[in-house]
């Protein structure tokens, strides 16, 4: 593996693999099993895996939030070498966005609501770097977890609109055994917050329950909300991200998860193809 930090370097890395089927995982490091598994699946269907660790400043509203994401090189590069991830793009702040940057994407539709409405400007960093990424590193194919269901909706808005030729593929969240989605933010709760936070895996499988039986969408919100005592909720809310899907964001002390359920569940088995074009790849 080797370990690039300037867009230079990334080309001239990927020069050689330009007639293979080069695949991208985007991540903001503090890498843990869900990523790995990102990297399991690029390595199986691409000829050259590419993974970037880059806490993009552009999608943090908050300075405070930005100071404390968690960050650990070492251990990153160390845990996508064991993956068999073949260049790691570690870029600098300055080379995203050198002095007098200018060009910011500004999506609508998928970005409306949700976090878009709690996190303003948030999909507008999220929309600049992703697509900053797939110009620097010009992948075939490009893989995200469906924690991120409005991320994904949005990152599939911009490769449709801008007609990348890129296909995104949707990996299933991964959960601890606790049923907790696992997230980098998860290394900032107290063992107190922790347990307060069990309550929105919870919520969520409740909600796919009462979604079976035919319940309304009001009714499932409802529910949901009243499943999420001791947190502080920005949103239970349905949302329509290619299916039907429960998302919810919540405070449990100082740390905000984000968390989702597709109420519709895909078929098992391979990839299946949704109305977005993206693929969803069962781990």
């Amino acid at each position: 593996m080797i370990i690039v930090r300037t867009v230079a370097d990334v080309r001239r890395a990927l020069a050689v693999s330009r007639q293979r089927t080069i695949g991208l995982v985007p991540t903001m490091g503090a890498l843990h099993r869900g990523h790995v598994s990102l990297f399991h699946q690029a390595r199986r269907r691409a000829d050259v895996v590419v993974a970037t660790i880059f806490v993009n400043p552009a999608q943090f509203g908050d300075p405070t939030d930005l100071a404390a994401y968690p960050r650990d090189e070492a251990g990153d590069a160390a845990a996508a070498e064991a993956a068999g991830i073949d260049v790691l793009f570690v870029p600098t702040a300055d080379s995203v966005y050198p002095a007098g940057y200018a060009t910011w994407i500004e999506p609508s539709g998928a970005a409306l609501g949700l976090e878009g409405e709690f996190r303003p400007g948030h999909f507008r960093g999220v929309a600049t770097v992703c697509l900053k990424l797939f110009t620097m590193v010009q992948p075939s194919l490009a893989w995200f977890g469906q924690k991120d269901a409005q991320q994904v909706a949005v990152i599939a808005q911009l490769v449709r609109d801008l007609n990348l030729p890129i296909e995104l593929v949707v990996a299933p969240t991964e959960r601890d055994v606790d049923g907790l989605a696992l997230s980098s933010r998860n290394a900032r709760l107290s063992a107190d917050d922790r347990r307060r936070a069990r309550a929105i895996p919870r919520a969520l499988a409740a909600g796919l329950d009462l979604f079976r039986q035919g319940a309304s969408a009001d009714a499932i919100e409802r529910h949901a909300l009243a499943q999420l005592q001791g947190l502080e909720v920005d949103y239970a809310r349905i949302a329509d991200f290619g299916e039907p899907t429960l998302a919810i964001a919540a405070r449990a002390g100082r740390t905000r998860l984000i968390d989702n359920m597709p109420l519709a569940t895909p078929a098992r088995g391979g990839e299946v193809q949704l109305r977005s074009g993206l693929s969803t790849e069962m781990a």
